[in-house]
């Protein structure tokens, strides 16, 4: 996920004691470095995905994306109590040769001490995702440094909006968010149907006391479903925001365009009245996850960028119909997003629909003036 594990902000006004953080590109030697660090993130919440997926995003890094890290001198770090006595560390776990782009002078050593990535979505919309610090770096204004170099390398890229995505009990990271300019964006919760190819028939999938013939439609129109979503409350509460197409775990603006392109990939689904749509949701992608023991085989999710609908009953019909598409992708489960309001969580549970335990926060920060 986004969410962020930048360290706990300082005092306004307040600077790092000690050596300068040097951010500097990512490069697949940092790979065991930032794993070092990065393997108890969360604790007993949950794995951390960033020692998988840090050498894939280097090995990705185009224009639209940039991975970056934050080095130190090694003895800025050396004696750290964060190390010591953790059995799951090794002193110099993160020390690197470095190349003269970061810390230290060309084959000189040098500490990665926390990572993050942006990306360029539209534009105009860049995301950042993925900050991590070395524990055994906090104080020194690691989470600042990062959190500036990838702003800088948004706007440099003509964004003129940065958002990120941070778990609601991750209190530091919103925090670090907060003090290097981001403000409160939206929150939303994942809805998990489970697939299911047998949801009835699909031209009365709605629940028995719907007095509209609810009925899935086929090859629904776009510019429809656009009309419902502009007038919804689902779209004034996430700020006109759904899942990336394009990026995993992130969020940027749901367009006309966009439902547009999902109609002809046959990831728009909607469910519709006697004479209007009642509701849709469009599906973003199918992805895997590690299966929940090392050696179990992957887990397909299919993951839906947003859900919109006008009452209790179409909601319980949209839900069936995504349970049918996400049977119909092969998927293991499903996740759509919803907006995080009493309407929507109540309707998903009035039918039956388990909902995530916590929301998420989305925050953007505005580029077009110097932070």
């Amino acid at each position: 996920m986004t969410e962020s594990d930048g360290e706990p902000p300082r005092a306004p006004g307040s600077t790092p004691a000690g050596p300068t953080v040097v951010v500097r590109e990512a490069r697949p030697a940092d790979a065991d470095a930032v794993a070092a660090f990065t393997r108890d993130t969360w604790g007993e919440r949950h794995e951390d995905y960033l020692p998988r997926v840090f050498p894939e995003w280097v090995a990705a890094d185009d224009p639209d994306r940039g991975t970056f890290v934050a080095t130190l001198p090694p003895e800025a770090i050396d004696g750290s109590d964060a190390v010591a006595g953790n059995d799951d560390r090794d002193p110099g776990d993160t020390v690197i040769e470095g190349d003269g782009a970061g810390a230290a002078a060309p084959g000189e050593p040098e500490a990665v001490v926390g990572c993050i990535r942006g990306a360029l979505l539209t534009e105009w919309e860049a995301w950042g995702q993925g900050i991590r610090v070395d524990p055994a770096a906090r104080g020194f204004g690691v989470g600042t440094a990062l959190s500036t170099g990838a702003l800088d390398w948004a706007r440099d890229r003509g964004a003129t909006v940065c958002r990120n995505m941070v778990f609601s009990w991750n209190i530091a990271g919103l925090g670090q968010s907060r003090a290097v300019g981001f403000e409160p964006a939206t929150e939303f919760r994942f809805a998990e149907p489970e697939p299911a190819a047998d949801v009835g028939d699909p031209e009365t999938a709605a629940t028995a006391s719907d007095s509209d013939g609810l009925r899935v439609l086929d090859g629904p129109d776009p510019n429809a479903a656009w009309a419902f979503w502009a007038d919804s409350d689902a779209r004034d509460h996430l700020g006109g925001l759904a899942l990336d197409d394009g990026e995993p775990w992130a969020c940027s603006e749901l367009t006309r365009e966009r439902l547009r392109v999902a109609a002809d990939d046959d990831r728009l689904l909607a469910v519709a009245g006697a004479d209007a749509l009642a509701g849709f949701a469009v599906r973003a992608r199918v992805s895997e996850r590690p299966g929940d023991d090392g050696d179990d085989a992957p887990e397909r999710v299919a993951v839906y960028g947003a859900a919109a609908w006008r009452d209790v009953d179409a909601a319980g019909a949209l839900y069936k119909s995504i349970a049918a598409d996400a049977a119909a992708v092969d998927a293991d489960a499903a996740r759509v997003l919803i907006p995080e309001t009493v309407e929507h969580v109540s309707d998903t549970g009035a039918n039956r629909v388990p909902v995530a335990g916590e929301p998420d926060f989305v925050m953007r920060a505005d580029l077009t003036g110097e932070l």
